[in-house]
This record gives C-alpha cells, sequence and structure tokens, in this order.
C-alpha cells in the first residue's frame, strides 16, 4: 500500500510531501486539472468540494468550496504559474478562513515502471505560517484526500 510521506524540518519555510500512485503520470495529471474529478477526491470525504473557478493555465486562476455536513464553508483559491502536462503544476495556494498566508506549491509528477511519484513542495512565507498550516490537520488531510485519488484513479482504470 502507498503511503503519504511529509517532511517539515524545523525552522525550515517548505514542507515536502511525497506519494506514489498506481497509474501513469497522465492519469495523475488529469485528475489534478480536470474540475470534474477534483470533487471526487480532494479533501476529507466529510467534507464536499466545488470548484468554482479553474483555469489550468500560466496566469488562471482556480478556487474550490468546500461544505461540511453543518453548511460551514470553507474556500480555497489560487493562481497557476506554470501547467507543464503531464510533469509540473506551479501554483499559489490561499486558505480564505487566515487570507494573506500565501504559500507556493509545486507538484512535480515523475513516471516509474507505470506507476507516478508525486513530489508536493509547499513553501511558505514564514516558519510560523507552515507550523500552523501543519497544526491545523494539513498531514491528515492531504492523505485522505490521496486515498481517495488512489481509489479514484483504480476506478477509473477499471472503466
Amino acid at each position: 500500500m502507498n503511503k503519504t510521506i511529509l517532511i517539515a524540518e524545523p525552522g525550515k519555510l517548505e514542507v515536502l510531501v511525497t506519494r506514489t500512485f498506481d497509474a501513469p503520470r497522465e492519469r495523475v495529471f488529469k485528475a489534478f486539472t480536470d474540475p470534474n474529478l477534483i470533487p471526487l477526491w480532494w479533501g476529507p470525504r466529510y467534507l464536499t468540494t466545488t470548484v468554482e473557478k479553474m483555469e489550468v493555465r500560466a496566469g488562471g486562476m482556480w478556487r474550490f468550496i468546500q461544505r461540511d455536513p453543518a453548511g460551514s464553508v470553507y474556500a480555497f483559491h489560487g493562481v497557476y504559474h506554470e501547467v507543464s502536462a503531464p510533469g509540473r503544476i506551479v501554483q499559489t495556494f490561499e486558505f480564505e478562513g487566515t487570507p494573506g498566508h500565501v504559500l507556493m506549491e509545486t507538484d512535480t509528477l515523475e513516471e516509474q515502471d507505470g506507476k507516478t511519484r508525486l513530489t508536493t513542495q509547499s513553501v511558505f512565507q514564514s516558519v510560523d505560517d507552515r507550523d500552523e498550516m501543519l497544526k491545523s490537520g494539513m498531514e491528515g488531510g492531504q492523505d485522505e484526500s490521496y486515498e481517495r485519488l488512489s481509489e479514484l484513479l483504480a476506478k477509473t482504470e477499471r472503466e
């Protein structure tokens, strides 16, 4: 079973996350860039995700809205800085609940024997921002998202 690995070295501005998916990188890249697929895997299972905007191109914007069973709303947005199919996406990420705390995220997809290794580098503006994101449950949320993505990739392979 593939596992999400998160590395956050004390005092550094970045978080590195790696995960291997049992699918070719073109399919993993599509899951990251298709607005119809995002709601099927992005975020914890108990939240519903709606893609409000997703302009997958350099300079394009994205905005996702999540709702919990009680009706609380959580929104996230950013700007794509680079989209190089099927190997790299560079974008900003900001949780609208804490405006002004923007991070730069680089997703790199490398294919190895029909599987895809995803490496995500998230660079924060301060160590405090990074540590607050980690305390907020970043690791659990990302791990659950990637579990859901693995399930989706397995399901779409059979279809």
